[in-house]
Formats: C-alpha cells, sequence, structure tokens
C-alpha cells in the first residue's frame, strides 16, 4: 500500500496531456491512461474514499454527471454502500424527470434526473472527471437543489484552476485530488 502522496502521484502520472486538442490553444488532460492502469485507478478510489470517510461519515448517496462521473461514482457508492444516481444529458432517462438548461461556451445543454431519485434533505455527494468552467457541476448541484438535497461536497479527478469553475458551485464545497 503506498502513502497517499504516492498515490497522488500515480494519479498525476496516469494522466496524459494533449496539446492543440480539440482545438488550438488547448491542453486536454486525459484521464483514459488512468483509466487503464488498475493502481491508478484505484489510487483515485482509495483517496477519494478516503477524504470523504474523514470529513463526511454521513453520506446518503453518490451522484455522478453523464459520462465520467459514471465511472467513478458507482466504485465509491459501493465502498460506503450507498446508492449511485446519474445525472443525465437531455432525453436519456425513462420515467418522470427534472430537467435545468444551462449555458456552455457555444450554446445550451440541459441535464436531468429522475424525479423519485434523490429525496428532500439527502446527504449526497456529487462526482466527476474533471471541473473546467463549471457549467455542468453547478447545473446538477442547482438540479439537486431544487429536489432538496443537502450537496456535501463536489469532488473532481481533475480541476483546471486557471479556469475558476469553482466559482459557478457558489459555495458548495470542491474537492479536487489533481490541479494544473
Amino acid at each position: 500500500m503506498c502513502s497517499e502522496p504516492e498515490k497522488l502521484k500515480l494519479v498525476r502520472c496516469a494522466i496524459k496531456t494533449f496539446p492543440d486538442f480539440p482545438t488550438q490553444g488547448i491542453l486536454f488532460r486525459d484521464i483514459c491512461p488512468l483509466l487503464k492502469d488498475p493502481k491508478a485507478f484505484k489510487a483515485v478510489i482509495d483517496l477519494f474514499e478516503d477524504h470523504l470517510r474523514k470529513k463526511f461519515p454521513q453520506i446518503e448517496l453518490i451522484v455522478g454527471l453523464d459520462a465520467r462521473g459514471f465511472l467513478f461514482g458507482p466504485i465509491l457508492a459501493q465502498r460506503f454502500g450507498i446508492g449511485f444516481v446519474p445525472v443525465r444529458k437531455k432525453g436519456k432517462l425513462p420515467g418522470p424527470i427534472l430537467c435545468v438548461s444551462y449555458h456552455l461556451e457555444y450554446g445550451q445543454a440541459e441535464i436531468e434526473i429522475q424525479t423519485d431519485s434523490v429525496q428532500a434533505g439527502q446527504k449526497v455527494v456529487v462526482i466527476d472527471d474533471l471541473l473546467a468552467t463549471g457549467g455542468t457541476m453547478s447545473a446538477t448541484c442547482d438540479l439537486l437543489k431544487k429536489v432538496g438535497a443537502d450537496i456535501l461536497e463536489c469532488l473532481v479527478v481533475i480541476e483546471l484552476k486557471e479556469l475558476n469553475g469553482v466559482k459557478k458551485l457558489n459555495s458548495v464545497p470542491l474537492h479536487s485530488l489533481v490541479q494544473f
């Protein structure tokens, strides 16, 4: 078992950077190599679990953003013995849903959640792979507030600090493993 700094180093080293993708001037941070490396992937889950156990003993649900929050959220929920709830892009969930729209750099998007998936007052943690400008994470928090959830914290593997997405979270705490 490696120590926390060693685990963080494993995670950071497994993230690959692609300059000028998808457009000129963008440094794309790719988690695919992290997913391929079982030690690095386990380190992510271990680090999230350790952090949450120390900070929030009473988590009731993990909420994951479409689609990469689905990679980390269910495993983390299993470790806590709690449920996982997906927040999806519009049109992907059956049954009664609650929807919120939000602005992207180049347009508008909508996300939704099934109306019976989170109860008012439930203590939830929101998870995704990356926080950039904060639009999707902020919209997810808005959606959860509409159903009355108690959002304890947002978790991401990577935070792109220069884009200052944390500001859009409006006082919802953020925990990121790696910052660029």
